[in-house]
């Protein structure tokens, strides 16, 4: 019983902070849970009830120190586009898409970020954020309950996991990419005739657009 807890406390400090590696933990829960060795319906409520307060925590500290949040989003070319890139989408779809950034690389950390400095109403933003950590849990804990009814093997099924989950985060930044591509190209075709673009021109125009737009 000790034990068990103690799995779930692992579980709850994995996925309360972004960043934390834990793919292969969640894949082996859900295999554990096919299993019976664990509540699957608890697993659920620890995985996605830690991860949204996580959310819910970063986005209200980036509504209350929104200045610092922004000079530190703002600061390098990478993360300045990642916001700016974010908040434009919050702003133009609203709640599906503080669902969908979820699911993106690093979206967990500048989905909350960028809807704190936005001051996107908190009404909206908890149901974004609960509904996403809700698919989120169940996607993540689901491909390991799923992988071990249908393979019958442990080592298959946490395999079978780890690797939808990757192709899922390389879906993600394909995505990412291609979208960016594809507004850089738009900018450089929007350019009076015969002007050359200028890599860190088209970076000052971001970098003053970001700080006007977020």
């Amino acid at each position: 019983m000790d034990g068990t807890l103690a799995l779930y406390g692992l579980l709850a400090l994995t996925t309360l902070p972004p960043l934390v590696p834990n793919s292969a933990l969640l894949v082996s829960i859900g295999v554990l849970a096919s299993e019976g060795r664990v509540s699957l319906l608890l697993v659920l409520v620890v995985v996605a009830g830690s991860a949204f307060l996580g959310d819910v925590l970063m986005y209200l500290a980036a509504r209350r120190f929104g200045g610092l949040v922004r000079a530190w989003m703002l600061r390098r070319p990478r993360r300045r586009a990642a916001l700016e890139w974010t908040a434009r989408r919050i702003r133009r779809y609203g709640v599906p898409f503080v669902i969908a950034v979820r699911f993106l690389p690093s979206g967990r950390i500048v989905g909350p970020l960028a809807s704190g400095v936005l001051r996107y109403p908190l009404r909206k933003y908890l149901i974004g954020a609960g509904l996403a950590e809700s698919l989120w849990a169940a996607y993540s804990v689901g491909l390991g309950f799923l992988g071990s009814a249908a393979a019958g093997n442990r080592l298959y099924a946490a395999g079978i996991g780890i690797g939808v989950s990757a192709l899922v985060a390389a879906f993600g930044t394909a995505v990412q990419w291609g979208t960016r591509r594809r507004v850089l190209r738009a900018r450089i075709a929007l350019r009076p005739p015969g002007e050359l673009p200028c890599a860190d021109h088209e970076e000052g125009d971001d970098q003053t657009s970001s700080t006007a737009a977020v």
